[in-house]
């Protein structure tokens, strides 16, 4: 396969899955645009081999806004966007404060929301383009003590079902990537809300034990890698599917069991998996 000088925009590249899938997606001869807001304004890192970093908060309406207007000027298109950007928030429900889960929906859902508002006009302009949201088994099974990441990412699950019934029309194809536990950054970022962090916190022991389910998992998942040839299969696809789990077969039969088993019973196995008594 062959990018053909097909434009690309990943969000979130400066790391993990989205660094990933840029890489591969420059190798195989697509015109890489990779998002930090860490970057410098403007774009930086236009170096061969590397994707061009690209300043943008997903935060910001402006950024985001700047960032895919300075594409439209330099190439004139954009083919496919691959929304990524985002981050984990650990914590009881009772012990996250609602400006830590707003700023977890802030980046994780209405970011995503933020980059196809500003996409789809020029995709429409050009009669056509893929939009992939990556989302996660989390956004398919709740999480104990991630509650406002599943719940961002079942927002994002929502939204992109509706979002690719009303723009089929238009050429446009949009597309879920659900990855399981990968190896990455995701890991060392993620963020423990202020009250989960105290001593005294009733939570305190089911917490632990459940993050620390969580942390050897993600250390001992499949490295990103892989995630760059499922896109480009998608990319090449005419008629892509809704969803595309990016498991072990292990991950993704829990999200079999969750329609077949009573709910008691999923619930009881999943609690004990994370070690929640």
């Amino acid at each position: 396969m062959s990018g053909g000088g097909k434009v690309v925009l990943v969000t979130g590249a400066s790391s993990g899955i989205g660094e990933s899938i840029a890489g591969y997606l420059l190798q195989k001869g697509y015109r890489v645009y990779g998002t930090s807001r860490r970057a410098a304004p403007g774009f930086a890192g236009e170096a061969p081999g590397l994707p061009i970093i690209l300043h943008m908060d997903v935060n910001s309406d402006d950024s985001v806004k700047s960032g895919i207007e300075q594409i439209w000027r330099r190439e004139g298109r954009l083919d496919v966007v691959v929304n990524n950007a985002g981050y984990g928030l650990a914590g009881a429900v009772e012990e996250t404060a609602l400006e830590e889960a707003r700023a977890q929906f802030e980046t994780n859902f209405f970011g995503p929301l933020r980059v196809c508002r500003c996409a789809l006009p020029l995709m429409r302009l050009a009669g056509g383009g893929l939009i992939i949201n990556i989302s996660s088994l989390a956004g398919l099974i709740a999480i104990p003590f991630q509650g406002f990441y599943s719940a961002a990412k079942f927002a994002l699950e929502g939204l992109t079902e509706a979002l690719r019934m009303e723009v089929r029309s238009y050429g446009i194809r949009v597309v879920l990537i659900e990855p399981g536990d990968i190896k990455s950054a995701f890991t060392a970022n993620r963020i423990v809300s202020r009250e989960a962090a105290q001593n005294d916190s009733p939570y305190r022991e089911n917490f632990r034990r459940s993050l620390s389910v969580m942390e050897k998992d993600e250390q001992n998942g499949p490295l990103p890698d892989a995630l760059g040839r499922l896109v480009e299969k998608i990319i090449h696809t005419t008629k892509p599917r809704l969803r595309y789990t990016f498991a072990p077969l292990s991950q993704k039969s829990a999200i079999f069991l969750k329609k077949v088993l009573p709910q008691r019973l999923f619930e009881a196995s999943l609690m004990q998996y994370y070690r929640v008594k």
